[in-house]
């Protein structure tokens, strides 16, 4: 199964989405928003920037 990105509400009334894997954890959490057209903007920016992203280890 696929991953999938969930969009919802939280407490506070803002739009946040979560990355989930094919096994339903969760590995990415987006930041609060507004609007539900900013999530879906954010979901958007991961999906068009996160499949040429490099790692940049700073832990050394």
């Amino acid at each position: 199964m696929a991953g999938k990105f969930e969009l919802y509400k939280d407490k506070s009334d803002q739009y946040r989405f979560r990355l989930k894997a094919g096994n339903g954890e969760v590995i990415a959490v987006g930041e609060a928003y507004t609007t539900k057209s900013g999530a879906l903007n954010g979901i958007d920016s991961i999906r068009r920037n996160a499949v040429d992203a490099e790692v940049d280890d700073q832990t050394d």
